[in-house]
């Protein structure tokens, strides 16, 4: 039986990835999806449980069969993308998917899945911020940085777009906020 589709979108470094983790904590009707990427794992990632690492040809193999509900290619050279045997396996356990999603990944997602679909923006408090936590993350080169900024300028215009805008200026409160927009999502 297919269930719910509960999709989170932002900047990278805006929190939504902590969000995400919150609410799966908090409510066990929720489970995420993995989504599959051509990059390396970063220190303390795991295949399987924060992404599928796959290489460059496995992925496109997967897209040529036709196994994605959605794909990208974030940054040059790196695609990521959502397998359909994944949100079947998680609605298949009789639960609501949550997404981890860049923007333009969320809004396929959400032309998709239509009325099974909430998608939810996160968005900090101003672009200062936004640079203070991604600069206190200390994983990034200075042109990953960089390219990391500019692409949430990019994807700030696209905010409009989707069923809601929680502000992250206070991680208690965005949570809190996050939760209820989802109960009233799950009984709707």
């Amino acid at each position: 039986m297919a269930g719910k589709a509960l999709i989170f979108c932002a900047p990278s470094g805006s929190g939504k990835t902590s969000l995400v983790k919150g609410l799966l904590a908090r409510n066990g009707n929720l489970a995420f999806s993995v989504s599959a990427t051509t990059r390396s794992p970063r220190q303390q990632e795991l295949h399987g449980r924060d992404y599928y690492f796959i290489s460059p040809e496995d992925f496109q193999s997967k897209i040529n069969a036709g196994d994605f509900v959605e794909w990208e290619e974030v940054y040059a050279g790196t695609r990521y993308g959502t397998l359909t045997s994944e949100i079947e396996r998680i609605w298949s356990e009789g639960k609501d998917v949550i997404f981890d999603i860049d923007v333009q990944g969320g809004l396929n997602l959400k032309k998709y899945f239509g009325d099974k679909a909430l998608a939810i923006f996160v968005a900090v408090p101003s672009l200062e911020v936004l640079k203070t936590r991604l600069a206190r993350r200390g994983t990034e080169s200075d042109e990953s940085f960089q390219k990391r900024i500019d692409k949430a300028a990019h994807e700030a215009k696209f905010s409009n777009q989707f069923d809601r805008i929680i502000i992250n200026d206070d991680f208690d409160r965005a949570l809190n906020e996050a939760e209820q927009v989802y109960d009233v999502f799950a009984k709707g």
